[in-house]
């Protein structure tokens, strides 16, 4: 019998069981696939422009400036979403992602007129659906708010998502960008959601935004994890109590503030991430918009080593933060820790200095 072949780093983290808690459905169409739409649906955008997306680090437009084009000009249609979906399902599926949670963003879509709440939705479950039978990967939708829309129309889309549920559907998010955006103003749709038996999330302390936002959506917004969440560590007393609550904080080893405002040269060594875990914070990395910061699921892992300095003991303890912060049943939460641990000491063993 053949000794199983030994394994790189890279090799190694692509083959671990992962989950994925913190994606962008929006955030990961391909370059080329952007080039196809837009030819597709005669959008206008010009190639230079659709090549400034793909850019790492300063894009000469922002993440939330290529949605809203995506919003008005490129998804028209339920079959838009459907491939959408499926692209990014087949591409985790790639990177041994078995489990997915990811966000979209209802309400831009819905403000073009061109489909339903329920029409939208069931391309994105359709694609779900049919993922998991071809290649097992399973996943689950949640709906996000739009924090640059009312607190009436934010209500408003909740309305309908809670109005409408379907197995899938199993939470809420609200992202983009938090500045002058404080997650008060959206205690109503969140209050709505939980009370229809919905978990919840929020990006908050992102962008060095206050640590209020974070506390705010732990004691008003009553949320299930933290996305982002790098200013906690600004306050002892709540890092003290989210160590103590164990929480997951879902942290995007790509986000750009931190590389736009921290020199080069201590950009890895200044960031939050390196110091969350250490303080007790239970941090899960994640990709986020992907395509956008030219990232894969492996790739996060991989600069949580790379960058971050983080043991191989340390990421075991990360795949098991992702588990414990995934909104499944408690029988599956136990089954996969179990199995999952075996396979990454497993992989391990195959690890080259491992």
């Amino acid at each position: 019998m053949s000794e199983t072949p030994p394994l790189d780093l890279i090799s190694f983290l692509r083959a671990i069981p992962k989950v994925e808690l913190h994606c962008h459905l929006f955030g990961t169409i391909r370059h080329e696939t952007m080039v196809a739409l837009n030819r597709r649906k005669n959008a206008g955008i010009s190639e230079e422009e659709i090549d400034g997306y793909y850019v790492r680090g300063e894009k000469p437009k922002g993440v939330l400036h290529i949605f809203r084009q995506l919003e008005k000009l490129i998804v028209r249609a339920p079959r838009d979403l459907y491939d959408i979906t499926v692209d990014y399902l087949r591409e985790a599926h790639a990177h041994n992602v078995r489990y997915a949670e990811f966000f979209w963003n209802p309400s831009g879509v819905l403000a073009q007129r061109t489909m339903t709440y329920v029409q939208a939705r069931d391309a994105i479950l359709g694609a779900i659906r049919d993922a998991e039978k071809a290649l097992g990967i399973v996943s689950r939708l949640i709906p996000a708010i739009d924090r640059q829309d009312t607190p009436e129309a934010a209500f408003e889309m909740v309305s309908l998502v809670v109005e409408h549920p379907a197995p899938e559907v199993i939470g809420l998010g609200i992202d983009y960008s938090e500045v002058d955006r404080p997650p008060e103003l959206f205690w109503k749709s969140y209050r709505l959601a939980k009370r229809r038996g919905l978990k919840a999330t929020a990006h908050a302390g992102e962008f060095a935004q206050h640590w209020r936002n974070i506390e705010t959506a732990l004691d008003l917004l009553e949320v299930d994890r933290i996305d982002h969440g790098y200013t906690v560590l600004d306050n002892p007393a709540l890092v003290r109590r989210c160590a103590d609550s164990g929480i997951v904080f879902t942290v995007i080893p790509t986000n750009s503030f931190y590389l736009r405002t921290l020199p080069r040269a201590e950009w890895a060594t200044k960031h939050p991430i390196r110091f969350m875990p250490g303080q007790g914070i239970r941090v899960h990395p994640n990709s986020d918009d992907p395509t956008y910061h030219i990232v894969t699921p492996t790739g996060a892992w991989f600069m949580m080593v790379k960058d971050f300095g983080f043991s191989i003991d340390d990421l075991r303890g990360f795949m098991t933060n992702g588990l414990d912060g995934a909104w499944i049943d408690e029988t599956t939460r136990r089954r996969w820790a179990h199995a999952w641990a075996a396979e990454f000491d497993a992989l391990r063993g195959r690890l080259t200095g491992g």
